[in-house]
Parts: C-alpha cells; sequence; structure tokens
C-alpha cells in the first residue's frame, strides 16, 4: 500500500472511528478529572498531542534499535523526558493553567492512550505512518475532551473559554463543574457518539442492499 494514503487513513482513524475516548474508552482519567472547562481541556488535549506525537517519533526512528527485552521501560523513559518538556513549558508560558491542571500532566507518563500507541504502533512501523497516527489520536482525544470541557462549562458556569455566554440572569447548573459533571458530559457523548455510528451503518447497510 502507498505510503501516503495509509497515513491519511491512519490520521483519520484517531479523530472519528477510533477515537480515543469515545470508541475506545481510554485516557478517562484526563477526560473526566480536567474537563471543568473548555481551557483546561484544551491545554491537557494539546500537552497529550505533544507528547503523543514526539514520542512516536522516536519509538519509530528507534524501533529496530531498542532491545525487545527492555522496550516498555524505554518508551516510558521517552515518554515522561517529553511530560517533563512540556511541565516545564506549561508552567513558564501559562502558570494559572499549569496550576489547574496540577498533577494531572504528570500522569500524562501513565496514559495508557501514549504508551499504548507506542507498544502497538509506533514501534512496528516507519516514521511518517507514526506520526500520521499520533497526531491523529491525539487530536481526537483533544476533540474528546474539549467536548466534555464545553458542555460543563457552558452548563456549570455559563460561560466558555471564560467568556460570558448567558448574562446575570443564567443560573448555572453547578453540578456540572463538580466531579459528577464529568460522568454526566461524558455518558451523553457515549450515547451520542454510539447512536451516530450505529445510525450509519443502518444507512451504509440500507444502501449496500438497494444496490
Amino acid at each position: 500500500m502507498n505510503d501516503k494514503p495509509r497515513s491519511t487513513e491512519e490520521f483519520l482513524k484517531g479523530l472519528w472511528n477510533e477515537n480515543p475516548v469515545f470508541v475506545a474508552v481510554l485516557g478517562m482519567c484526563p477526560a473526566l478529572a480536567v474537563t471543568n472547562s473548555a481551557i483546561n481541556a484544551l491545554a491537557m488535549g494539546l500537552a497529550t498531542t505533544f507528547v503523543l506525537v514526539f514520542s512516536s517519533l522516536l519509538v519509530s526512528l528507534f524501533r529496530n534499535i531498542i532491545p525487545k527485552q527492555v522496550r516498555i521501560t524505554a518508551f516510558i523513559i521517552i515518554i515522561a523526558t517529553f511530560v517533563t518538556v512540556v511541565d516545564f513549558l506549561l508552567a513558564a508560558i501559562t502558570p494559572v493553567i499549569h496550576k489547574e491542571l496540577g498533577a494531572f500532566i504528570a500522569l500524562i507518563v501513565v496514559n495508557c492512550l501514549i504508551l499504548g500507541r507506542q507498544e502497538a504502533f509506533a514501534s512496528k512501523n516507519k516514521v511518517g505512518l507514526a506520526l500520521a497516527d499520533g497526531l491523529g489520536m491525539s487530536l481526537g482525544f483533544t476533540f474528546a475532551l474539549l467536548c466534555i470541557g464545553v458542555i460543563r462549562e457552558v452548563l456549570g458556569n455559563g460561560s466558555l473559554f471564560n467568556i460570558s455566554l448567558f448574562g446575570d440572569n443564567f443560573e448555572p447548573w453547578v453540578i456540572m463543574i463538580l466531579p459528577p459533571g464529568g460522568f454526566f458530559a461524558l455518558g451523553f457523548l457515549l450515547l451520542f457518539f454510539n447512536w451516530f455510528i450505529q445510525r450509519r451503518k443502518k444507512q451504509n447497510e440500507t444502501k449496500t442492499q438497494e444496490i
């Protein structure tokens, strides 16, 4: 298979068909813990994108050098290096957001999405494919976090990216910015996502039968 079409396919699958949160249900800890606002969700998504893309790059480059016996240890060291970089960058550039995210930045190291992509894909494929996979999966993850964060902030605070939407008369649903709100928003989005996928499958089956 030509690398360019396959790279496009690997990129797109993470955005929709194999979305890490809505389909694979990975990375639930940050998806629930840091999405009480859209800006926090976006920051965590971009931090994860940085770590996943550059980790995939290095793992793919060194895939034939890293001994199989220590591959997981090597992957964790690579991931931890980039997590440290992104931690320092956030602390220097946006200290307020860095404080909001707190320990969850460091916990990117143990995000099953990142380690899973290194083991399942980056360590077995060329650099171009590994980058396409890493970018697609991480942007899909960012999209999912942002969806949850937008719902929680709009309903729980009446704002979006700290910009008031409904004025002083709006009565916020405070529960949405509390921990249970993460479960409510995620549950609603999972329900919608699965309903949409099943609907598309039925439409494709109907078209196939008509043909």
